[in-house]
């Protein structure tokens, strides 16, 4: 069998042997002084010599500091020592030199204090060959638990000494000088009869002490168990559902949550309800804007019509005829006003996308509130469909006021817009004014009665009033399209996707306390799970 030393410690840590890594360790824990900390160093041997057991070697009680260490170092041993053994689950080794007074022992006396009856308790009497002669019937008095009695006992053991260790004597040899020890030994002998002396009875002793211990600890471990894993489960029901720990079952879990986040952005599409209200009710107001700016560009458009007729003559007059006019003179008019609402629609489309946008950032906020990576991704999937979907509606944006300079309407709803407008009424109105007899008739006052260009302003207002109703309605329409509706269907086409080839489990890394607490509190479920079944096989 091989045998394996770890030390469980910050896997950077480079060693080039045990003792090395040991002292590194104590000095990444406790500092490079004479200090302690609570935090164990945990050294795992594999071999067929040793025993099955689990031993932590507790620091020696000091009480005075030595340089270097803190003047409460007594106490901070002390509180460090007693954290484990007043744990009922605990054997609690005390090692006593035969050489010194058992009942004045701080460290006996430390044990008594968490088990008063020495349920739990094991002494063991080290360094017999110091023994001053005359003094072994009162080691023996000790090891009869006439002096301090305890129910497990005692056990006495002569270890390597410091010249044993220079001089590189082997366990095993040291081992066979033991045994050789006690059995010769004049007072001690018939312990090596009774099992009570060596390290190797010690060791096998522990063993079974362990094990029986274990065996009456079952029941108590269980219940304890079971009162932590309620605590558990209660605890967890403060936090949301999170994501699964088997990377196998995240997969699906992911695309549950792309699912709902993708059916909340179809709903807020189809109804605008969100936690900041309505979305319609968000975007009808700069809609309103819009179509308050083209109806009051109307009248605007009207001065700008009647200016132009009334210096028809002085500033616009070609080679037509009196009473005639350029049409392309209008035209012209015409386009330069619609030309002019190009940049107040581009405003109304940003505003728009702002709106929209900052919705769609919302609700991947509230999908994944503890998704960092899942939330960045979603997040830069909506800035750039949003920023192509806005290159669109710009594009016809510029085609539709393009279209518009066409000065362009059917017939039919032209005339009915006449109509609607009470024109005719105005044109008998018109057609009644008389000449003026006190001048001669081709006086230029007199022109002006033959001549209809008092009615184009009147005219070009009805054209308008198309040309207003169209833009009002068609710029909401196409932003509406292209930045809500549009982008809602790609933005969910873009989260499905997401599962291609995706690193799952870096994007359901959750960033926040809870999801951290959450987390700790499944892998605590499942190990306390795992024990509760193994614990359950020997009941």
């Amino acid at each position: 069998m091989m045998c394996e030393r770890r030390f469980m410690i910050p896997h950077k840590l480079k060693v080039t042997s045990e003792g090395y890594l040991s002292f590194t360790a104590q000095n990444m824990l406790a500092g490079d002084g004479v200090g302690i900390c609570d935090d164990l160093i945990s050294l795992e041997i594999t071999s067929p010599d040793v025993c099955d057991l689990t031993l932590i070697d507790l620091p020696g009680i000091t009480r005075v500091p030595v340089k270097g260490q803190p003047e409460d170092i007594g106490d901070q041993i002390r509180r460090l020592i007693l954290k484990f053994i007043a744990k009922k689950e605990t054997i609690n080794l005390v090692v006593v030199p035969c050489n010194v007074d058992v009942a004045t022992t701080e460290a006996l006396r430390m044990a008594q204090g968490v088990d008063p009856d020495g349920s739990r308790t094991l002494a063991i009497l080290t360094k017999p060959d110091l023994v001053d002669k005359g003094a072994e019937a009162d080691v023996l008095q000790v090891l009869q638990g006439k002096v301090v009695p305890l129910k497990k006992g005692y056990t006495i053991v002569r270890c390597r000494g410091q010249s044993d260790i220079n001089e590189n004597v082997s366990l095993a040899e040291a081992t066979k000088q033991e045994k050789e020890f006690f059995a010769n030994h004049v007072h001690f002998s018939y312990l090596l009869e009774e099992q009570r002396a060596t390290t190797s009875c010690l060791a096998t002793r522990l063993t079974k002490e362990l094990v029986e211990h274990i065996k009456a600890s079952l029941p108590s471990l269980r219940d304890q168990i079971h009162i932590h894993l309620s605590a558990v489960r209660f605890e967890l029901k403060n936090y949301d559902d999170g994501p699964p720990l088997e990377p196998e079952r995240m997969g699906p879990y992911l695309s549950k949550k792309i699912l709902e986040f993708s059916d909340q952005i179809s709903e807020l599409c189809r109804t605008g309800e969100s936690d900041n209200g309505n979305l319609y009710s968000l975007l009808r107001p700069v809609f309103k804007q819009w179509e308050c700016h083209l109806s009051n560009s109307k009248a605007l458009f009207r001065e700008s019509v009647k200016e132009m007729t009334e210096k028809y003559d002085e500033a616009h007059r070609g080679r037509e005829l009196v009473t005639f006019s350029d049409y392309c003179v209008y035209e012209s008019m015409v386009k330069k006003h619609v030309g002019n609402l190009k940049q107040p629609a581009l405003d109304t489309l940003k505003l728009i996308r702002g709106i929209v946008q900052k919705e769609f950032r919302a609700m991947c906020e509230l999908c994944f509130p503890n998704y960092p990576h899942l939330r960045h991704v979603i997040l830069n999937h909506i800035d750039e469909i949003h920023s192509k979907q806005e290159g669109k509606v710009e594009k016809r944006i510029y085609e539709y006021i393009n279209m518009e300079k066409l000065v362009y309407t059917q017939d039919p709803i032209f005339t009915q817009k006449i109509v609607d407008f009470k024109f005719v009424e105005k044109r008998q109105e018109f057609e009644s004014i008389s000449l003026d007899t006190g001048e001669n008739a081709t006086s230029p006052n007199n022109c002006a009665v033959f001549d209809t260009r008092s009615l184009t302003p009147e005219k070009l207002i009805i054209y308008y009033e198309i040309v207003y109703q169209r833009l009002a309605d068609y710029i909401p329409m196409v932003i509406l399209l292209f930045i809500l509706k549009e982008a809602a269907v790609m933005l969910r086409a873009h989260a499905m996707d997401l599962r291609d080839g995706a690193d799952v489990v870096k994007l359901l890394v959750e960033d926040t306390e809870a999801g951290r607490k959450r987390a700790d509190l499944h892998q605590r479920m499942e190990r306390l799970r795992l024990a509760q079944e193994r614990i359950s096989i020997y009941l």
